[in-house]
C-alpha cells in the first residue's frame, strides 16, 4: 500500500492542532517521510476509553453534531464524536460499499442491525438512502417481524451480523419460505465469520453475501467491503491509511503476512485516529484486484489479537475452528471453545460443535483440529441448531480457568 505522506502529514497536523489529547501525545513532530510517520506512537482503544470525548475531539463542541459508542463487547464503551462532514463522508463510504455489492436504487434494503448509540443501523441506512434504495429499518431481533417484512415489502437486500443472518437463513429453510422471498444480496459485518457460515447462509437463502468491514472508531461499518470476486476486502484509502504490524514487536510485516491492522484516518474531523491499533488480524494484498478497483485489499478478518487464548503454551484462535469446519462434510458452522483446567492443573480445550450424527465425525473433527491448532482437542458434537443464535455478536471462546 503506497504511503500517502502529504495526506498523512495534513491529517496529523489537523489532529494535533485540534485535539488536546493528540497534541500532548504527538508533540511538535512534522511528517516529511514515511519513516517519520512510522515513528509516531500508536493509539489504543484504552486511551480512547479513558479520555473524555471532548478532550479527544479535534473540533469544538459546537461542531459536533452526533456521538456514537461501541457495543462494549470487549470492555467499556468507546464514545466517538462526528462533525457534519464526518456524517456526509460516512454515508458516501457506505454507499460505495453497497455499490460494490451490486446494490442499486431499485433495491429494498432490510436493516436487521442495531440502532441507537451503536453505529450499524444509521450507517447502513444512510448508505442505502444515499444510493436511493428503499430502507426497511427493522432493527435486530424479532424474527417473525423480519420474515413478515421480507415477504410484504419484497426485500431484496439485507444487512445483518453473520450470527443473525445464519438464524434467519435457518428459519427460512425450516419454514420452506425461500421461494416466497425476493432476497438476492446479504451485506454482513460486525463480527468475524468464516466460509462455512457463508456457504450455509447463501445456500439456505439463495443469495450472494458480502463481508463488510468497519468499527465505531473508524466512523462505523463501511470502511471497506468485498467485491464480487470475494477475494479480500477493498479499503477506502481516500479516507484511511492502513498498516499491518506484528502484534508483538509492533514492527511492519510484508504483504501476505498476517498481523494487526493499524489505521490512520485521513479525513475524519471530530475524532481522528493516528496509528490506531484495531486489534483485528489480517494481511495486505500486494497485487491489485482483478476486478479493476483502484482500492487496495486486506484479507478477511481472521480474528483479534486480544481474542487469542494460550492453551498449554499454544496460541489458539477461533478462526482455526472455522477453517476446519469448512473442510468437513456434516460439520455445522456454529461452535463454542471451552478452555478449562483439570484436577492435575493441566489446561484442556473442548470444542462444542454442531454436526450431523454421521459415525466418526467427532473423531475426524478432533484429528483435524489437533493438526490445525497443534494440541489435543476434545470434541463435543451437538445437534444442528442446539447452540445459541444471537441477534448481535456471538461469543466463541469461554475461558473457565480463572475460577481456579
Amino acid at each position: 500500500m503506497t504511503v500517502p505522506v502529504a495526506e498523512l502529514a495534513q491529517a496529523v497536523e489537523r489532529a494535533r492542532a485540534g485535539s488536546a489529547f493528540l497534541r500532548a501525545k504527538l508533540g511538535e513532530v512534522a511528517i516529511r517521510s514515511a519513516e517519520e510517520f512510522e515513528r509516531l506512537p500508536f493509539t489504543t482503544k484504552q486511551e480512547l476509553r479513558d479520555t473524555p470525548f471532548l478532550d479527544y475531539a479535534a473540533v469544538p463542541a459546537d461542531r459536533i453534531v452526533r456521538i456514537h459508542a461501541s457495543s462494549g463487547t470487549t470492555g467499556r464503551r468507546t464514545i466517538c464524536s462526528y462533525s457534519a462532514k464526518d456524517i456526509e463522508d460516512w454515508a458516501d463510504m457506505f454507499a460505495r460499499c453497497y455499490t460494490y455489492a451490486g446494490v442499486t436504487a431499485v433495491d429494498r434494503v432490510q436493516l436487521m442491525v442495531g440502532y441507537g448509540l451503536w453505529t450499524a443501523g444509521v450507517g447502513f441506512q444512510a448508505g442505502a438512502e444515499r444510493i436511493g434504495a428503499m430502507s426497511v429499518p427493522t432493527g435486530p431481533g424479532n424474527t417473525e417481524l423480519q420474515l413478515d417484512m421480507m415477504r410484504e415489502v419484497g426485500t431484496t437486500v439485507f444487512g445483518a451480523t453473520s450470527s443473525f443472518a445464519l438464524l434467519i437463513a435457518e428459519l427460512v429453510e425450516r419454514a420452506g419460505l425461500r421461494d416466497d422471498l425476493a432476497l438476492r444480496v446479504g451485506v454482513v459485518g460486525s463480527e468475524r465469520w468464516g466460509e462455512a457460515t457463508r456457504r450455509r447462509i447463501e445456500s439456505a437463502l439463495g443469495i450472494e453475501t458480502f463481508d463488510l468491514y468497519g468499527m465505531t472508531e473508524l466512523w462505523g461499518p463501511g470502511t471497506g467491503i468485498e467485491c464480487s470476486l470475494h477475494d479480500g476486502i477493498h479499503v477506502w484509502t481516500d479516507h484511511y491509511y492502513v498498516e499491518i504490524v506484528d502484534p508483538e514487536t509492533l514492527g511492519p510485516v510484508p504483504p501476505g503476512t498476517p498481523g494487526e491492522v493499524v489505521v490512520t484516518t485521513l479525513t475524519k474531523e471530530a475524532a481522528p485516529l493516528i496509528r490506531y491499533r484495531t486489534r483485528d488480524l489480517s494481511y495486505l494484498y500486494s497485487e491489485p484486484c482483478p476486478c479493476g478497483s483502484p482500492y487496495p485489499r486486506i484479507g478477511r478478518i481472521q480474528g483479534r489479537s486480544d481474542d487469542q487464548v494460550k492453551v498449554r503454551g499454544v496460541i489458539f484462535f477461533p478462526a482455526q475452528v472455522d477453517t476446519v469446519l469448512a473442510e468437513i462434510p456434516g460439520a455445522g458452522t456454529e461452535f463454542e471453545a471451552h478452555v478449562d483446567r483439570d484436577g492435575s492443573g493441566r489446561d484442556t480445550l473442548t470444542v462444542r460443535v454442531e454436526g450431523s450424527d454421521h459415525p466418526g465425525l467427532a473423531g475426524e473433527l478432533a484429528q483435524r483440529l489437533r493438526a490445525k491448532i497443534g494440541l489435543r482437542v476434545e470434541v463435543d458434537l451437538v445437534p444442528i441448531g442446539s447452540l445459541p443464535r444471537n441477534t448481535g455478536k456471538t461469543k466463541r471462546v469461554f475461558d473457565h480457568r480463572s475460577v481456579y
